[in-house]
């Protein structure tokens, strides 16, 4: 039977959304002249896909993601133009997931994940200098100096610091903005939870595809080449305070609608919405990819004989807030818990199923 996801794909795709992992990036044309960055290459390692990406695709082998014609287009342009992509949806609406399809179907390993609270600043994304345990090494390197010199001080001290690079690691976005050949793929997740001032603070970054290190700048006259820890518990050398990308990152930023952001961030973005699935043909496609994706090598049977509780999760309460991850909970509970009992195994997914913005009682289990 023909599916939603059945339509031709057009051949100037770089990302399918099949699922299956392949060589595409290297048919990505050379960047606009206006988004073309110069970095000089290193040999940085860049690790392997994480487990954190294959809980998030469910040890998805083959599987891919129900999009819809529109979608691929403006993930593919993103691509295509070295833009971010600013991805707004519903709680569950599989806006993360993006990210970590894109680094598994591309092979660009590890995602950089950059988690947004209200008290994130640019500087946390870049990197950071612990000043603190310099202080602390070099202070310990003279008490030890002393311990050796005894009654005899006129001894030569270690000198007054270790290698500053120690002391200096890089953040997620930091990390992406080294000049790797191939991009990395970058997570910004929640950028609606963040003071009201970095989406803003992000601009010059995004646009310009650097940034600079103030503590290696004020050496650079005497130490050029500084190695220091990336995101990825790896070693990069940063040349004279500077980090500039070569291959623009691929930026993902999320946000559940409790914001709008600025004019000026959202010129810079390609925005994609990702809608909670709707009972048609690609809401049923949807979760039927997703669910067979996280219940493993018996998957498609699985969404096959839990195709009432996946509409009933469709039909129920329209236009009510619900997420996937309910949907998830409801199938693993049943199966396992009241597989033969239908009456019990309904009423149970009625109740893990309840809209999370209205009914009796509010999503923390207690009265309003």
């Amino acid at each position: 039977m023909t599916t939603a996801t059945d339509t031709p794909e057009p051949d100037w795709y770089i990302y399918r959304g099949a699922g299956q992992p392949h060589d595409g990036i290297g048919r990505l044309p050379a960047p606009p002249p206006w988004r073309d960055f110069d970095g000089e290459p290193g040999d940085t390692v860049v690790p392997p896909l994480g487990t954190e990406s294959t809980r998030r695709l469910g040890g998805r082998s083959g599987r891919g993601i129900a999009w819809r014609p529109e979608q691929l287009e403006l993930i593919n342009a993103a691509l295509y133009l070295r833009r971010p992509l600013l991805v707004t949806g519903d709680p569950g609406s599989g806006k993360s997931t993006l990210a970590h399809a894109l680094a598994h179907e591309l092979g660009l390993g590890r995602v950089l994940q950059w988690p947004i609270v209200s008290r994130t600043t640019l500087r946390d994304g870049l990197y950071t200098y612990d000043a603190i345990a310099r202080l602390q090494d070099t202070q310990m390197a003279k008490v030890r100096g002393v311990a050796r010199t005894g009654a005899h001080p006129p001894v030569q001290l270690p000198p007054p610091t270790e290698d500053i690079g120690d002391y200096l690691r890089l953040g997620p976005l930091g990390t992406a903005l080294l000049p790797y050949e191939r991009p990395r793929v970058l997570l910004v997740d929640e950028l609606d939870k963040s003071d009201i001032d970095l989406p803003n603070d992000l601009l010059n970054a995004l646009e310009e595809g650097e940034f600079r290190i103030a503590e290696l700048q004020r050496i650079a006259g005497r130490q050029t080449d500084v190695e220091v820890l990336t995101d990825d518990d790896e070693r990069a050398v940063v040349k004279g305070g500077r980090v500039r990308c070569k291959a623009f990152p691929i930026v993902v930023m999320t946000s559940n609608g409790e914001r709008d952001f600025p004019a000026p961030l959202l010129r810079r973005c390609l925005h994609l919405d990702l809608p909670s699935p709707r009972n048609d043909a690609w809401g049923r496609d949807r979760l039927d990819a997703m669910v067979a994706a996280h219940f493993g090598e018996n998957g498609a049977e699985v969404a096959v004989r839990n195709g009432e509780l996946i509409r009933t999760f469709l039909d129920s309460a329209p236009g009510s807030l619900r997420a996937a991850d309910q949907l998830l909970n409801a199938i693993y509970l049943t199966q396992e818990a009241v597989r033969d009992r239908e009456p019990d195994r309904q009423r149970l997914a009625e109740l893990l199923m309840r809209p999370l913005d209205h009914g009796e009682h509010g999503p923390g289990g207690g009265p309003r």
